[in-house]
């Protein structure tokens, strides 16, 4: 149907993947629809053309993607469809209830010899016949299992529902009544028994909202403290009926959520993975039900319930309960059907006289993973394995337990041996099924062809589009100023916003505005250096705390860092020293221009005189030869550390230019210069707007995301027209209209 230079593109592939792409639109397989999608379409494989015209797609690295992403396509198609509707169903059904059990493990390799696999046995067997007996489970569980966890939580696993626990362990405590002890279970952990103690209905899902106050792994006490007094500070605000979703847009720590009111994503009960949240949230008994305060490891929460949902039905989870199957233990069994049914397809034998004496000659070297070959054994080209065209030779297994062997102290050498054999045959099987997926399915054929020209089309566009923009400064500049009445600023207004919890904190606020523009604040704050005497060079171990210090003065530019090096008489070397660190700081990349910094010469100590033999001498001054830094700020945003010190809450501080939407103080009044002063709420707001601004043309810096997405469309459109030029392209005009429905 269409040529693009010397490569022919048939129309049942164009027709393959137009209708992957459009099937579902309205207009589908209208001749505009045809034709706008062979645009686009031949442009796709100019790009992929050229790709392969520079060799890009015989390169290491991208046969090693591919070959990652093929691994990944051929999954589906490496299982036995009927065994995995069943294992869905199944689960589904599980998912109806949850489970809640405890229990005893003894440790047991899945390749462990029989006696020791027995003895396992035999010891699981005795501590169920004294659970049986009377003993209690959890002293049991506590003195015996190997499960690491037991010595604290008894054995106890809590409720667990389908496709959370390996497929044994699961069919066990499903199986198993509530009460009762379940024979031993083996998983490739060793062997298990539980003892079931309740059974619930599933508790479906939930939708909650909440207010979050960060407080993560890590923070200092003091913040650990801050986050707990804010918290408690909200709910009881929420408690005396103050609106949730003002609260929350105000000051939830959760940017994804606050300006919703707070609302989250349905979500299943053991879902997020927080115990404490999902209890607290499936708590909730009623549609706005408030939560007091809990904590995760994320921080502190107050939730609101919405709504409680019953469990979906099939339909809506079976996509994504075959996903978890097809990764879930229970998968083994699929693996086993499907090579089972492969073998018989492709007359799969074994050459069972050769395969006698490999098991029977086996040695201590596989003990060790040392085992290898004499290259002159006459034997190692007899077949070993034949599988529809292919046959593998005892040479090929050798080869693989060579590349594949490690230390099995705990097994015999014939047992490895076979565990071997198993292992690559295999191997064999579904490397000769992968070897056909394109033959026998034409969506896998398809699909790995995507793949492939995507990766092609990544490399290629990121350096002749993407990167290119970005680093092109000189061609990004002249687009820029070429196509700058594009990029302008809306109406904006010029103000700071402060929102104060009373009256008298807005005043004091408003002072302190008003009568300064550089602010002292509490943090960040730094270690003081100390030199040594006679040192004035940067330490190493000065280095990591310079380094934060520089770190924060890259990421706010509205910092002001006072450094003030002391000296004494006896030692002054003040100026060297804060030279060596601006030096420093200034190697890191650190714009100077944000530190101020001073030398102040302490005076020596002088000892009191304790008799008439004391000799007295100058001592240096603690401070001499230290260097300390003092943090201000140039944003009003500061006053907020200043005022929230002792109490959160206490002041909210918004400042910039804005547009409409951007602050919804803000935007409740009418836009003009002045002063306002008003309440909402139970809170005290104060709105300065200095400027109104007209619109305007942005400069590069501030139009720089939106100008390179726009360049680069616009180096991707030159582009195509040199490829159109560079590559002839024939389209047969009468295949394309044979797609044409009416």
């Amino acid at each position: 149907m269409l040529t693009i230079g010397p490569n022919q593109i048939k129309t049942s592939d164009f027709k393959y993947v137009y209708n992957k792409n459009n099937a579902s639109a309205p207009d589908a397989y209208s001749e505009k629809s045809l034709r706008e999608y062979l645009e686009l379409y031949t442009n796709f494989r100019l790009k992929i053309l050229e790709a392969e015209a520079e060799g890009r797609d015989t390169l290491k690295d991208f046969k090693a993607e591919l070959e990652g992403y093929r691994k990944q396509l051929a999954q589906p198609y490496l299982t036995e469809k009927g065994v995995t509707e069943q294992l869905i169903k199944e689960a589904y059904e599980r998912m109806k209830e949850e489970v809640s059990a405890s229990h005893i493990l003894l440790n047991v390799s899945p390749d462990a010899e029989p006696k020791d696999t027995l003895a396992a046995y035999t010891k699981i067997m005795e501590y169920r016949s004294k659970a049986l007996a009377g003993e209690s489970f959890d002293t049991l569980a506590r003195r015996y299992s190997q499960d690491p966890s037991a010595k604290q939580n008894f054995g106890k696993l809590g409720y667990f529902t389908a496709l959370q626990m390996v497929y044994p362990f699961e069919e066990a405590a499903y199986k198993t009544p509530v009460g009762s002890i379940s024979m031993p279970v083996r998983t490739r952990f060793g062997y298990h028994i539980l003892k079931v103690t309740g059974r619930r209905p599933s508790r479906g899902e939930v939708k909650v909202a909440h207010i979050m106050i960060r407080a993560g792994e890590g923070i200092s006490k003091e913040d650990s403290i801050a986050a707990k007094q804010k918290i408690e500070e909200l709910y009881a605000k929420i408690q005396a009926g103050e609106n949730w979703s003002e609260l929350c847009s105000q000051f939830s720590d959760d940017y994804n959520s606050k300006t919703n009111g707070g609302e989250l994503q349905t979500f299943a009960s053991n879902q997020l993975g927080v115990a404490s949240f999902e209890d607290a949230a499936f708590g909730l008994a009623k549609p706005g039900d408030i939560s007091s305060p809990i904590k995760t490891p994320y921080g502190w929460h107050i939730l609101k319930l919405i709504e409680k949902k019953p469990l979906k039905s099939f339909s809506e989870m079976e996509s994504g309960i075959k996903t978890k199957v097809q990764k879930d233990s229970r998968s083994d069994m699929n693996k086993t059907i499907f090579i089972q049914k492969r073998k018989k397809e492709y007359n799969y034998t074994e050459n069972a006289a050769i395969l006698n004496n490999v098991f029977n000659t086996a040695d201590s070297s596989l003990v060790k993973g040392t085992f290898s070959y004499k290259s002159d054994n006459t034997s190692l080209k007899l077949p070993l394995i034949t599988i529809g065209t292919k046959t593998y030779s005892l040479k090929d297994f050798y080869d693989y337990v060579s590349a594949n062997q490690k230390p099995k102290q705990e097994m015999s050498p014939s047992a490895i041996q076979r565990s071997n054999f198993k292992a690559f045959s295999e191997k064999v099987v579904m490397d000769y099924e992968e070897s056909r997926l394109a033959d026998k399915y034409e969506d896998y054929r398809m699909l790995y062809d995507e793949y492939k020209d995507g990766i092609l089309l990544f490399s290629l566009m990121d350096e002749k589009v993407w990167t290119k923009a970005v680093n092109d400064t000189l061609g990004l500049a002249a687009f820029f100023e070429k196509n700058k009445k594009n990029y302008t600023w809306k109406p904006r207004n010029e103000a700071i916003v402060l929102n104060a919890a009373d009256e008298p904190t807005l005043i004091k606020a408003i002072n302190t505005l008003k009568n300064s523009n550089v602010y002292s604040v509490p943090d960040p704050s730094f270690d003081t250096l100390t030199f040594a005497v006679g040192k004035w060079t940067v330490e190493k171990e000065m280095q990591n705390n310079l380094n934060r210090v520089g770190n924060y003065v890259k990421r706010d530019k509205n910092l002001i860092i006072k450094i003030t090096s002391f000296e004494s008489v006896k030692d002054a070397l003040g100026s060297k020293r804060l030279d060596s660190v601006l030096a420093y700081l200034k190697s890191r990349n650190v714009n100077l221009g944000q530190f101020q910094k001073e030398v102040k010469i302490v005076r020596d100590i002088i000892p009191e005189k304790k008799g008439k033999n004391v000799k007295i001498e100058k001592e240096s001054n603690p401070m001499a030869g230290k260097i300390t830094f003092q943090t201000f700020s140039t944003s009003p945003k500061a006053l907020e550390k200043i005022f929230n010190a002792e109490k959160p809450l206490t002041l909210e501080v918004s400042a910039g230019k804005f547009q409409q939407g951007e602050n919804n103080l803000l935007d409740s009044l009418s836009w003009k210069v002045g002063e306002f002063s008003f309440k909402k709420g139970n809170r005290a707001v104060f709105i300065w707007s200095k400027a109104l601004l007209e619109p305007t043309t942005k400069s590069l810096d501030e139009a720089r995301g939106q100008a390179i997405s726009d360049y680069q469309g616009y180096l991707e459109k030159e582009w195509i027209a040199e490829l159109r030029k560079k590559y002839p392209i024939k389209l047969n005009d009468e295949e394309l209209k044979k797609l044409i429905k009416e």
